[in-house]
């Protein structure tokens, strides 16, 4: 008798089923935070042995590390764009903030972890990546605030540090209460937000 062939998994069947478990994984992580976070608890949200789940990924440290580089990836992507559309400074500001607002969207899970273990993370070899990232995020922030200001969009007598340091706190902590699929969309939120932000620190006329 013929011998039955098993079915083949496709390389995308492979790729969404990976990607279930790291969305499964942040989850897990956001909620009972990474150093309390098991491959064994990982495994049982997912349905399955923690043996299988090694099939997939080698440690659990494999899995924050994907999940935070995607995150990243996607977060520069847009900023990348934004930067390079070369807006005023003010129409810069809008932008990054409706691009954070949409990876909050996006990888709700993912901030939530950059949030609670960022700094605990970058101390590590392997999560170097984090501290380039957030190197990077301060220029960019930074620099429109600057413009702003040498352009006379902004106050004079802003502090550009202290209204980075707001405008970043004010808008990520938002992972800890923002839920896909809710009442208000992305964009809407941004636009809420800059409204109170820009009455704050735009020059009137």
């Amino acid at each position: 008798m013929p011998t039955k062939k098993k079915p083949q998994v496709t390389v995308a069947a492979q790729a969404a089923r990976r990607r279930e478990l790291l969305d499964t994984a942040a989850e897990v992580f956001a909620e009972q935070g990474y150093n309390a976070t098991t491959v064994r608890k990982i495994a049982d949200h997912a349905g399955m042995l923690a043996g299988s789940l090694y099939y997939h990924f080698d440690s659990k440290e494999s899995m924050l590390e994907e999940i935070l580089r995607i995150f990243l990836d996607e977060l520069w992507n847009g900023y990348d764009a934004v930067l390079e559309a070369e807006l005023g400074p003010r129409e810069t500001l809008e932008a990054l903030v409706t691009e954070s607002f949409r990876e909050i969207d996006r990888h709700r899970a993912a901030v939530a972890i950059y949030q609670k273990e960022n700094r605990q993370l970058m101390a590590q070899e392997r999560f170097a990546f984090l501290a380039e990232s957030q190197r990077k995020f301060e220029k960019a922030w930074l620099s429109t605030l600057e413009r702003g200001v040498a352009a006379q969009v902004f106050r004079a007598d802003l502090d550009v540090r202290l209204t980075y340091r707001f405008v970043r706190d004010t808008v990520w902590v938002a992972a800890s209460w923002y839920r896909p699929g809710g009442q208000h969309r992305p964009e809407e939120i941004a636009r809420q937000y800059l409204s109170m932000v820009l009455d704050g620190i735009a020059v009137r006329t």
